[in-house]
């Protein structure tokens, strides 16, 4: 996968994880709901400018979105969370702190 298409997930994913739709975003950082909607396919690279404005407006640091190395697919992130709790499976207390988690997770 290429660097815009990488870029372009976790932009995505972070706007959703605020809870901001594509027009929200778009208004947010002045740019319309298209060309957000292009660099979060991956079809089209952000300008500096833009840039600046998506980190500010997601509230994280450059080194958060293009830490590429976070980007899985939701296949890998489940088998992946699913081995982590496996390996848990004799800790009771943090196997509850996981079932709180993922419940307040699924009421939002």
């Amino acid at each position: 996968m290429g660097i815009k298409k990488e870029l372009g997930k976790k932009i995505k994913r972070m706007r959703i994880l605020r809870g901001y739709t594509q027009d929200k975003l778009s208004e947010m950082i002045n740019i319309s709901q298209r060309a957000l909607s292009s660099i979060e396919l991956g079809e089209n690279f952000v300008t500096a400018e833009t840039l600046d404005k998506l980190l500010a407006a997601l509230e994280i640091s450059s080194e958060e979105l293009f830490a590429t190395n976070n980007v899985k697919e939701p296949e890998d992130l489940l088998k992946n969370i699913n081995q982590n709790i496996a390996s848990l499976s004799n800790d009771a207390d943090k196997l509850e702190i996981i079932y709180n988690l993922t419940k307040s997770l699924i009421r939002h």
